[in-house]
């Protein structure tokens, strides 16, 4: 029988489930999440419990200083009971779902997380603040788990790296982990917006993936080449709006002429927008393989 994980809603109430493990010197695993969980998430789940020989935590919040204005905070799905199933089937031990008002007592916080120009870019460019309400969350969070290893998803992929960056330069002693993007069997990312697609769109989102695998066949001959090939394959696909296609370095950075790189995706298809990426080695012959794609 699978134990079910322990539902923590105040920030003492996860204290006191933690302190057992501090004092016996534990290591503890952290997944911050919003919720909707799906399979991508539970391997998250499991990669934290693998990573660590104490407690998982996976904190379940919708971050309301993430949408933006023209983003509608409430029709994001909150889907608490099934969460719970899941991350007791995943190995979680402690869920901490905590209200607005516990996380942001007094209302949004005085002092924040500037997330610097990385933020602008991409997602950043699109979504004005998005990234600095990611931060200041994830700080908060990472200073109420106070985690040895924090788990985050590659398909997320620019935030990932604003995350490590943000522990790295802040000195939060947190090992931030990425792991591989899980997909449908048609190459579909798994994301929480999926639900928001009818058939027809969800047939027409399969286009994601296919452009950036079209571009990886192409990536040999160089990042023009790579991204002349995904245009291609983007032109011949139905009902997606693009918002950007980019190929980086995988520090998000330029581009290099030869070695590892990423490329990345965001579009509308009906009235959901969607996000993918994947790695590529631009000057090398690609892997024939999608194992470990994003």
């Amino acid at each position: 029988m699978i134990d079910a994980p322990v539902l923590a809603a105040t920030r003492e109430e996860l204290a006191g489930l933690l302190a057992e493990a501090r004092r016996e010197g534990r290591t503890v695993g952290f997944v911050p999440t919003m919720g909707a969980l799906h399979e991508g998430h539970q391997s998250l789940i499991e990669r934290a419990r693998k990573e660590v020989d104490g407690p998982v935590v996976v904190s379940v919040f919708v971050n309301p200083l993430q949408f933006g204005e023209a983003e509608d905070l409430d029709r994001y799905p909150r889907t608490l009971d099934e969460d719970l199933v899941l991350c007791g089937e995943s190995g979680a031990d402690i869920v901490f779902a905590p209200s607005v008002d516990e996380v942001y007592p007094g209302g949004e916080p005085q002092v924040t997380v500037e997330p610097g120009p990385l933020a602008t870019i991409l997602e950043g460019s699109a979504r004005p603040g998005h990234f600095r309400g990611v931060l200041i969350v994830v700080a908060k969070l990472f200073g109420l788990v106070r985690p040895d290893v924090a788990v985050f998803g590659e398909k997320d992929y620019q935030q990932l790296v604003l995350i490590r960056q943000m522990a790295a330069d802040l000195c939060l002693g947190v090992d931030v982990v990425g792991a591989e993007t899980l997909r449908e069997s048609d190459g579909l990312a798994m994301s929480s917006r999926n639900r928001h697609l009818g058939p027809t769109q969800r047939h027409q989102a399969v286009a994601l993936s296919r452009v950036l695998l079209r571009a990886r066949e192409d990536a040999a001959y160089g990042e023009a080449s790579a991204l002349a090939a995904a245009r291609a394959e983007l032109r011949a696909a139905e009902g997606v709006d693009l918002d950007y296609l980019a190929i980086t370095g995988t520090d998000l950075g330029d581009a290099p002429d030869r070695g590892e790189a990423r490329i990345l995706i965001a579009a509308r298809v009906g009235s959901t927008r969607l996000i993918d990426n994947m790695p590529l080695r631009l000057g090398a012959p690609q892997s024939s393989t999608t194992k470990g794609d994003s």
